[in-house]
């Protein structure tokens, strides 16, 4: 969830200088407008607004430095509407995923045989993915300690303090 925090009553109203063919008066900043404005400029304020954000390429503290081929964004802007979820709905999605996650399976060797299906989940996010692997990889240290009969209860991971920001969310 992010949490944020509303500006001063001061600024109360929007002045979009680009949109000013579209737009004659200020709009409310915090309620929606009494009339309606067209598509072009409510998409000229927000992309103006949008700019005085920093640049992604430049953000070294974040996970948005990283690049694709344009062939990946036209990818993903084609299935941006799909139900990720949905496995009925979007069998050939969900075939895709299986097909990949066999591939990255037989990148790092998992032991299959040539016939194999390997087991494994897609994700649409790295912290959701991070985390999966972190269940994993608890419950196979659990089921490792139940078959030698030791305590498994209480499992504990030493990390590094450059360690992805979702395990903080284990405590």
């Amino acid at each position: 969830m992010v949490l944020s925090k509303t500006a001063s009553e001061s600024d109360v109203s929007i002045h979009s200088t680009f949109a000013s063919r579209y737009v004659r008066n200020s709009l409310p900043r915090f309620q929606m407008p009494d009339n309606s404005i067209p598509k072009e400029a409510a998409y000229q304020i927000i992309n103006d607004e949008l700019m005085l954000d920093g640049n992604p390429r430049l953000n070294l503290a974040s996970f948005v430095t990283t690049w694709m081929e344009p062939e990946c964004d036209k990818l993903m802007m084609a299935a941006i509407n799909k139900n990720y979820v949905d496995m009925d709905e979007y069998p050939v999605t969900t075939e895709l995923q299986n097909r990949c996650v066999n591939m990255i399976a037989r990148l790092f060797n998992a032991p299959l045989e040539d016939s194999e299906a390997a087991v494994g989940v897609g994700t649409v996010g790295s912290s959701e993915a991070i985390m999966l692997a972190g269940l994993a990889f608890k419950r196979k240290w659990q089921n490792r300690r139940k078959a030698e009969g030791k305590p498994y209860d209480k499992p504990n991971i030493v990390t590094g303090a450059n360690v992805q920001v979702s395990y903080k969310l284990y405590h």
